[in-house]
């Protein structure tokens, strides 16, 4: 299929919960409206990807308990496979990122992050070099132990960041360029019982803000990248004002590409806040909230004009787009179209 002036969304579904794969769908680039075009179920349970823009690859999660990762070349519908699955020697990676020649991942069950090789073409070399967390926080049924939930490099590149939900902690690590291997060079404790699950940059690198699902609130942090140091300084609700008896279960939070909007998808009240940085990126207040469109929203990207919002539904099986008002950041529901058990969302 050809397609003249629009991009490529990838979305990542979970293959357990009836979920094609990876779809591959064409972006009209006047409305913003999703037609999924191909998928492939070559990998199961695909339910996070990125993509690497420099080389045309991406790379997707095998969230099982054995745990791999796959590499696909993307040339707009066509996903061609760079070579089989490979092990994690982790269970549940459930994300992943790509810094400087390693692919990292964040295996949730296994409480540990995952780093491998890649070839000069940008495929996977294996074997991964794993960095063991350790702690446990006081929710029995979802803090037993680590459950390292994400791994992102600093907008710097000199450092890698993972949450981990089971320790209510931040860890900071050095990645070795030749071995591969993460040392942990700080950890930071925030709200015990919290379960900060991801985190995102302000535009300007120097703020973070790590959104937590056992509590709805963020933290904001002041980032200092010269020492490699997370700082926080204040938390704000973001429970998306759903019934007092339904719990609210936040997962992603996105920064606005002009850094004067944070916002965070909720589950439970199936919504979508939005936190104005008018008076400063250490400083966000509640601007507003609007229904997801769906149930239980995993996902919440931007397209790649800033003008868009995508939110992947995984229950209610579909992926919505928003238009956002570039002056007071409200959302505005224009569409969806189905994709069973929907993950992750990702553009060329």
């Amino acid at each position: 299929m050809e397609q003249s002036g629009g991009s490529w969304a990838y979305i990542g579904s979970f293959t357990s919960g009836g979920g094609r794969g990876i779809t591959v769908a064409a972006v009209d680039p006047a409305s913003g409206a999703l037609t999924p075009v191909a998928a492939t179920d070559a990998l199961v349970d695909p339910s996070w990807l990125t993509l690497d823009r420099g080389t045309g690859v991406l790379y997707a999660v095998s969230e099982t308990e054995s745990g791999a990762v796959t590499a696909f070349r993307a040339a707009g519908p066509e996903l061609t496979p760079l070579g089989r699955p490979v092990p994690v020697d982790a269970s549940g990676p459930t994300h992943l990122s790509v810094a400087g020649r390693r692919l990292l991942t964040a295996n949730y069950r296994s409480g540990s992050v995952s780093s491998l090789p890649l070839d000069a073409s940008g495929g996977i070399a294996g074997p991964a070099v794993v960095l063991s967390h350790h702690g446990s926080g006081p929710d029995r049924d979802r803090q037993e132990g680590p459950h390292a939930h994400q791994v992102v490099p600093d907008p710097s590149g000199r450092w890698v960041l993972t949450t981990d939900l089971g320790t209510d902690s931040v860890r900071v690590c050095a990645l070795d360029a030749e071995s591969g291997a993460l040392r942990v060079h700080g950890e930071v404790g925030l709200r015990v019982g919290s379960g900060p699950r991801h985190l995102a940059f302000h535009p300007d690198g120097a703020v973070a803000y790590v959104l937590h699902e056992l509590e709805p609130q963020v933290t904001v942090c002041r980032w200092e990248a010269a020492s490699g140091w997370l700082e926080p300084l204040s938390e704000v609700a973001v429970d998306g004002g759903g019934p007092e008896d339904v719990r609210a279960y936040p997962s992603v939070p996105a920064v606005s590409a002009d850094g004067r909007f944070l916002r965070a998808a909720v589950r439970g009240s199936d919504t979508l806040v939005t936190l104005s940085l008018e008076d400063g990126a250490e400083k966000p207040r509640p601007a507003g909230s609007v229904g997801c469109g769906g149930s239980w929203p995993r996902d919440l990207v931007a397209d790649p004009s800033g003008r868009r919002l995508y939110v992947a539904n995984e229950w209610s099986g579909d992926v919505t787009w928003f238009d956002a008002d570039p002056l007071d950041g409200r959302l505005r529901r224009c569409g969806s179209v189905e994709v069973p058990a929907a993950a992750c969302v990702v553009f060329s």
